[in-house]
């Protein structure tokens, strides 16, 4: 059963790159799922960046206080902002919120059989559902993530410009020092490979929805507890393969 579903994977995710460079193309669909993964994502990723920044850097100054290293402090916070939680966490959110509402969509499509639908109007349903969407995540992903990354580092700079009354010119030198091209083309790749995940996933499980109503809850619910475990998986992953080109 397993190797199975392992089998029945590959093959759709085989499909999604034979189909995706084959004309036509559908732009106008993939721009319409861009705005509603990127645009729709952004007063999320906005909080929970800006909460994200705050947090760790209220719970990193203890620490770094007992040793009066606390001029670290820019440093610590963009090297973890930028190396781990931007990437992950906003991969995360896109996960619950935009997997969730594509394995729905596209399962209530399956189950009311529209998709067949449009098989029979000769219209392609793959190309139009599915490689809209996963090119929509993949493409949104990078630039949700570097926009929570510097919402992030705003939210900590107001909380270290409250305590220790540091400039934002001087927060910053200290900060951006700390993170290398290797820091930022690491997330670039996490954040990529993080959005394929969501978007295949999502659409995997709603395209192959069954059992009417309650397929389609089953799609959206494990579109989003498969996308999150699969993006832990990745995280340790891609860290193990950049930590062999650290110096």
């Amino acid at each position: 059963m397993v190797l199975a579903d392992v089998y029945n994977v590959c093959r759709f995710m085989l499909r999604f790159f034979t189909e995706v460079f084959r004309p036509p193309y559908e732009f106008r669909e993939t721009i319409k799922q861009c705005y509603k993964v990127g645009y729709k994502s952004l007063a999320l990723v906005s909080l929970t960046g800006f909460i994200t920044g705050i947090v760790f850097t209220n719970q990193s100054r203890p620490s770094l206080a007992e040793f009066g290293a606390t001029s670290w402090l820019p440093g610590l916070i963009a090297i973890a902002i930028v190396r781990a939680l931007a990437p992950l966490i906003t991969s995360l959110i896109v996960a619950g919120k935009v997997g969730s509402n594509i394995g729905a969509e596209l399962g209530s499509m399956k189950v009311t059989e529209q998709i067949e639908a449009m098989e029979v109007s000769a219209t392609n349903p793959f190309k139009f559902l599915v490689v809209s969407r996963v090119v929509a995540t993949t493409l949104m992903n990078p630039l949700l993530v570097c926009y929570m990354a510097f919402v992030g580092l705003l939210g900590a700079y107001l909380n270290v410009h409250q305590h220790e009354d540091t400039s934002f010119l001087a927060f910053f030198q200290h900060g951006f020092p700390s993170i290398s091209f290797l820091d930022l083309f690491a997330s670039l790749i996490k954040s990529v490979v993080y959005g394929f995940t969501v978007g295949i996933t999502g659409c995997y499980q709603g395209y192959n929805a069954t059992k009417g109503t309650e397929g389609v809850g089953k799609a959206a619910n494990v579109a989003v507890v498969v996308s999150m475990f699969l993006i832990f998986i990745e995280e340790l992953i891609i860290v193990l393969i950049v930590n062999q080109f650290r110096p």
